[in-house]
């Protein structure tokens, strides 16, 4: 990960599905964004217990390999927040291999595996992540208070009702359950998502809120 903002131990975000990425980076640089890193390949490990009990209490223990190498762990998220909003504790290791053995050591193991290409924005006091995933495109935009991440979508005139709160795991085991996907991770040369019409699945997605 580049030199970001110091970030508290509090994640604050929200997720949107978009259909022209090129747009969005179009405005970014209407309004003046500071580019913080170029478009970057993300591999993802997800790890768990044996009997899933991370799963369960919807928790995340993640291992990330893009420019560098993270281990970030997340607690459950508040239900009654306006935005995903939990605990994150993330720092940088050395090494992605010692990193995997020492996690397997403690008796965790890799429960799913996620890809993406990062670019990353800021704007105000928000980190606007651009993502590009095996199932479609998708803007998060982080911040420190609920204030501030309705200021940057809306600077970006993004309709906050079409927010989603969910991870990309959850979106994925919804794709999946809802046109029978095969693919068991999120990966590019597992998921091909060209004939499975997303666009009308996240809008539906998102009409709940």
């Amino acid at each position: 990960m580049p030199n970001l903002p110091k970030k508290s131990l509090q994640e604050m975000e929200v997720k949107y599905f978009i259909k022209d990425p090129a747009d969005i980076e179009k405005k970014l640089k209407e309004l003046n964004a500071s580019l913080l890193s170029e478009r970057t390949y993300e591999l993802n490990y997800r790890f768990d217990t044996p009997d899933g009990k991370l799963a369960q209490q919807m928790q995340v223990l993640r291992l990330r390999q893009d420019r560098s190498t993270t281990l970030t762990f997340k607690s459950t998220a508040d239900p009654n927040s306006e935005v995903s909003s939990r605990q994150e504790i993330e720092f940088e290791v050395s090494n992605f291999q010692a990193a995997m053995l020492f996690l397997q050591a403690l008796g965790f193991q890799v429960s799913f595996i996620y890809e993406k290409y990062r670019t990353i924005y800021q704007l105000g006091d928000c980190a606007i992540m651009l993502d590009e995933l095996p199932y479609g495109n998708f803007i998060e935009v982080e911040g420190k208070n609920v204030a501030a991440i309705k200021k940057a979508s809306q600077s970006l005139q993004l309709d906050w009702n079409s927010r989603i709160k969910l991870s990309y795991l959850a979106l994925f085991y919804k794709l999946k359950e809802k046109y029978g996907l095969k693919a068991n991770h999120l990966v590019f040369k597992e998921l091909d998502c060209r004939q499975i019409p997303v666009e009308d699945f996240f809008t539906a997605l998102t009409n709940g809120h």
